[in-house]
Formats: C-alpha cells, structure tokens, sequence
C-alpha cells in the first residue's frame, strides 16, 4: 500500500462528493454535496486533500482559512479542520495524520501560526480522534437556541 495525497482540483469531485456522503449522509444528498464541493474547489480560503491508494480515493479532508473568532485561539487567522474521513479498511495506517499534515502545511502557507478543529460534545470518538493528532481542548460550551 502506497498512500499519495494531493490537493483535489474539479477532476476529483465526484470522489470527493462519495467520500463526503459518507461523513456528512444526515440532511444531505449527493447532489447538494455536490455543488458545495464545487464552490470550495474554487475559494481561496478553502483546501480539499485527497489520499489515494494506486487510483482509489480512500479519504479526504477539508481545510478553511478562518478570520472570525476561533475558540482558544489568538490570532485572526487560523487555519480550520472542517471535516476529515478515511475509509474504514485504511483507518490506523496514518492516513489521517498525513491529511491533517497536508492542511496544517497550506494552512502555514497562507499565512497562519495556529490550527484548530472541534466536534460535538457527544462525539467521543471524534474528540479522541483530534487528542491523538496533537490537537488540545480549547473549551467546551454548550450553544442554545429559540424561535422568535
């Protein structure tokens, strides 16, 4: 097995769009996942990182540029994981940690000093996930809403 990841231009949507139906399937179609892809292919502020196994896309990740506040951060501009998946038959094998390496260097590119990412607050997995890729807890808050 020998894993290559490269920046995803319009060629990979359609493997980008697969993969992301498989991480995001709640209140989204393929074809809604679809257009969304297409407009972060073409932002500055946006990066999709695919990893290959030979010709099979076998995980992405999605990187932003963040100027808003981002919690426990310092700076205005932060480079942002948005949303990371690998296929379960390559889970363990550091394919996540060379994605999350592709966003944190594009990221230093563009001008960042800090990185960050979050998850629900049931999401055990997802938290243990982010701790073991070095990332640390920033806070935790619980977000309220109501109709008017």
């Amino acid at each position: 097995m020998s894993i290559e990841v490269k920046a995803a231009t319009i060629d990979d949507i359609d493997n980008i769009t697969a993969l992301g139906l498989l991480l995001y399937s709640i209140d989204n179609t393929y074809e809604s996942l679809y257009d969304e892809n297409a407009e972060l292919l073409k932002s500055e502020a946006d990066n999709i990182f695919l990893a290959f196994d030979d010709d099979t896309a076998v995980g992405f990740s999605h990187c932003s540029l963040r100027t808003d506040y981002v919690e426990g951060t310092n700076r205005g501009r932060v480079g942002y994981l948005e949303g990371i998946y690998v296929n379960p038959d390559y889970r363990n094998k550091g394919i996540a940690r060379k994605l999350i390496k592709s966003c944190e260097n594009w990221a230093k590119e563009k001008g960042c000093k800090e990185f960050a990412s979050d998850c629900l607050f049931d999401n055990t997995e997802s938290y243990e996930f982010h701790m073991k890729m070095g990332f640390k807890e920033a806070n935790r808050i619980i977000c309220f809403t109501k109709e008017l």
